[in-house]
């Protein structure tokens, strides 16, 4: 990886040049999956190797510990948090059922969330309709929450949860309004926010949310498993996670159990730092390219491209959001397999009924334009 010290900025350009999978094809599909550059996957291999076949002479255990540190303070600074309001997960689901798992449930409580996210945000609370919990939905209109409704289903809400970035249409929701709200009606703010990190600026204090689970796995270019959840040292305080193990607890002796402060009640037990060592190694070359150049990049070949689809077609915001581009198309799974035969990926969405392009800095004008001069059958 390029040393922005020594070389400069690294550019774009750059960046994916050191990502083999983008050789291949035109991806537009990082809003599911980032593939990662080289070097995150030897430093996510070599941890491994370097792990196991040193365990002989070192204490395979301090070593994890000691990873887990570095990893905890490199997310939190990348994020806008304190070390010890980060938690080292598998994925967004994975930090969003933690939470849904630590709060003492009772009948008639209430969780309110948008019929736009995820089912990492719908799943959880559907479960818990079985324990008599209301699940209350929000009805939005192209991407957009309407705050008076809004406001009006989380006035007796136990837990909102909603995304910072709606994976349907790519809109960015006003987080710091929605928790403002909901603060005020004294519920619990859960925010889905991987579709964030990688592609906009992310500032969980700013937020003033509960709780925001996110991923490295998608725009950040990360391993899969590279998971991570921010917690508020107060809200944390108050949460006793289901799940527990040795890693959530003061002392697992004890006949009692005292969780440990912050989010790191909710790591549970041994598990591999690898995915995570090649997170830091994914966020130090965001951070070489930096964030406003990825931003603007973003910005320019999302206009590129939705300046050859009709008024008609486009499901997201014609005015540049983020680098998630939903269109309309006659029959999605159709057009995602004719367009993969082309060399080119997308997705298709179950709601609304579309084709999701998702675009990067990584990716290049002359793949733009494929992609347009492939979908204007479709229009």
């Amino acid at each position: 990886m390029n040393d922005p010290e020594s070389d400069g900025r690294m550019t774009p350009r750059e960046l994916r040049a050191d990502v083999p999978a983008l050789h291949e094809a035109a991806y537009f599909n990082f809003g599911a999956h980032g593939p990662s550059p080289e070097y995150v996957v030897e430093a996510a291999s070599d941890f491994i190797a370097d792990h196991e076949f040193g365990s002989g002479t070192t204490d395979p255990y301090e070593r994890a510990f000691e990873t887990y540190e570095i990893v905890r303070e490199r997310v939190a600074d990348f994020v806008g948090a304190e070390p010890d309001e980060i938690a080292l997960t598998e994925s967004t689901t994975d930090g969003i059922t933690r939470i849904a798992g630590a709060i003492d449930w009772e009948p008639g409580d209430v969780v309110v969330r948008t019929d736009l996210e995820h089912p990492a945000g719908v799943l959880p609370w559907k479960r818990l309709e079985r324990e008599g919990v209301e699940v209350r939905v929000v009805e939005t209109e192209d991407g957009r929450i309407d705050l008076e409704a809004y406001a009006e289903a989380v006035a007796d809400a136990r837990l909102v949860c909603f995304s910072a970035i709606t994976w349907t249409h790519g809109t960015r929701l006003p987080v710091a309004d929605l928790v403002e709200i909901a603060d005020e009606a004294g519920a619990f703010t859960l925010v889905d926010a991987v579709q964030s990190p990688g592609q906009v600026a992310m500032d969980v204090s700013a937020w003033g949310a509960d709780a925001v689970a996110a991923a490295g796995h998608k725009w950040l270019l990360g391993p899969w498993g590279s998971g991570f959840l921010y917690v508020d040292r107060e809200a944390a305080a108050e949460l006793a996670p289901r799940a527990v193990g040795y890693r959530s607890v003061e002392d697992s002796g004890a006949d009692t159990i005292t969780f440990k402060p912050g989010a790191r009640r909710f790591e549970i037990g041994t598990t591999t730092p690898a995915a995570h060592v090649g997170l830091v190694e994914a966020l130090d070359a965001v951070d070489a390219v930096g964030l406003p150049a990825i931003r603007d990049r973003i910005a320019s070949l999302t206009d590129r491209f939705k300046d050859g689809v009709p008024d008609d077609r486009l499901l997201s915001p014609r005015e540049y959001e983020t680098g998630l581009v939903t269109v309309d198309v006659d029959d999605p799974e159709a057009t995602v397999d004719r367009l993969a035969d082309e060399g080119i990926v997308v997705r298709s969405l179950p709601h609304p009924d579309g084709v999701r392009v998702s675009i990067h800095a990584v990716s290049a004008e002359a793949e733009i334009d494929r992609l347009t001069d492939a979908l204007a059958a479709e229009w």
